[in-house]
């Protein structure tokens, strides 16, 4: 019954003159926040919906702006230009919270303290975004999610009348920061990846409002706000429920069997790249094969990160800093390392100087490079001088 319930909320405001679906008095607006899930780097950050529950109506309805289709036209063309397009959807709340709670995430509901009118206000705008044409949504990690959407729903149905109090925030992170809070212990290779491919535009300071592209802080700003109801401001939350005694224990996350943490792997490398070094220096012979096979990762990261900033519309991987390391030239110039030309020394040279200096100035660059990154530049930095002693010292003899 409810599933046919459904069919008739989202069927029956799109025909041509037929009658909203009005709520009882008794009718409810939730705000649901759900916890981080680590199984996935997408889940790690929690998730934002509403919730319209109707007992006299019979509706429990979740609107979950967290929806994108694999199969929609150019979707991994349109995903690698940032042009990402997320839809909202209404279902049964049920499968909802059973979907979060059978994975171990909490669901914190936050019931809104709406006038009936204000809920019928909030609710048409739901059922209004959810019809064809007006679901889909061009989403963006930080400004534009499922989590900022229930704050700029609110803004956009109610204005002046919710009022946000951001007195309770007392840190000043950037956006960067905010997003470690989640998966610098928890995925530290995801985080390595994010630190990696994000620039400068992720190390502005977040202002209170723009904390809330992270559910956590949806729920926690909507705590401290108020809102207009007959004439007088109230809080914003009426009441708080909290699902977790619900979770259902017998869920185990799958455990990789082989981990290795990237500041291990990365000290590692330095290390041999150290130690091949030292071999080399010693019998005044170059060896090539690591500086081949680091010149063709640096570049192929180097030329995605080039991408990413100037051929793509995803702003936050404009002005990455991480090129003083993986430089997009040095693909090309792996195909030239078994070569003996004159400029080839002097590229090492450029290579491990800037890598170096990067190192050296680490604290001073505007962009804030995983720390993970230094025993790698140190490497680069050790190999690029390797090469160039060894190429100029031979070149002189000769």
């Amino acid at each position: 019954m409810k599933r046919i319930l459904l069919f008739v909320l989202l069927s029956l405001p799109a025909l041509s003159g037929a009658a909203q679906i009005k709520l009882s008095p008794t009718a409810r607006i939730s705000a649901i926040t759900c916890g981080p899930g680590q199984e996935e780097l997408y889940s790690a950050f929690g998730h934002s919906a509403f919730r319209v529950y109707d007992s006299t109506q019979r509706l429990d309805v979740v609107f979950n702006y967290g929806m994108f289709d694999f199969d929609q036209p150019h979707f991994y063309l349109n995903f690698t230009r940032g042009y990402l397009y997320y839809h909202v959807a209404a279902y049964d709340y049920r499968d909802f919270q059973y979907n979060y709670l059978a994975r171990q995430r909490f669901i914190h509901e936050q019931v809104l303290n709406f006038t009936p009118e204000q809920n019928q206000r909030v609710f048409d705008y739901l059922v209004d975004n959810v019809q064809p044409g007006n679901e889909s949504y061009r989403y963006d990690y930080f400004y534009n999610n499922c989590a900022t959407k229930l704050r700029d729903v609110l803004i956009a149905v109610l204005g002046e009348e919710i009022e946000f109090d951001y007195s309770h925030i007392k840190t000043q992170y950037s956006i960067r920061d905010l997003t470690d809070l989640y998966i610098e212990k928890q995925q530290p290779w995801g985080d390595l990846g994010i630190d990696i491919c994000l620039g400068l535009p992720m190390d502005k300071i977040a202002t209170p409002f723009e904390y809330m592209f992270l559910p956590d802080y949806i729920e926690s700003c909507f705590d401290h706000a108020t809102l207009s109801r007959n004439g007088e401001r109230v809080p914003l939350v009426k009441r708080k429920v909290d699902d977790t005694t619900l979770i259902r224990s017998e869920w185990e996350p799958e455990q990789s069997s082989l981990y290795i943490h990237p500041l291990t792997a990365m000290i590692v490398f330095m290390m041999v790249c150290i130690a091949l070094s030292i071999f080399e220096i010693k019998r005044n012979k170059l060896t090539n094969w690591l500086d081949i096979i680091l010149l063709v990762i640096t570049g192929l990261i180097g030329l995605l990160l080039t991408i990413l900033w100037f051929f793509t519309d995803h702003a936050a991987a404009a002005k990455n800093f991480n090129l003083l390391w993986a430089f997009p030239l040095n693909a090309v110039a792996a195909m030239f390392v078994r070569r003996s030309f004159n400029w080839l020394k002097f590229y090492f040279l450029f290579i491990a100087v800037i890598a170096m200096a990067a190192v050296v100035f680490y604290k001073l660059l505007p962009q804030e490079i995983h720390y993970v990154l230094i025993p790698l530049m140190i490497g680069i930095s050790v190999r690029g001088f390797t090469q160039y002693w060894i190429r100029n010292k031979n070149a002189i003899k000769g």
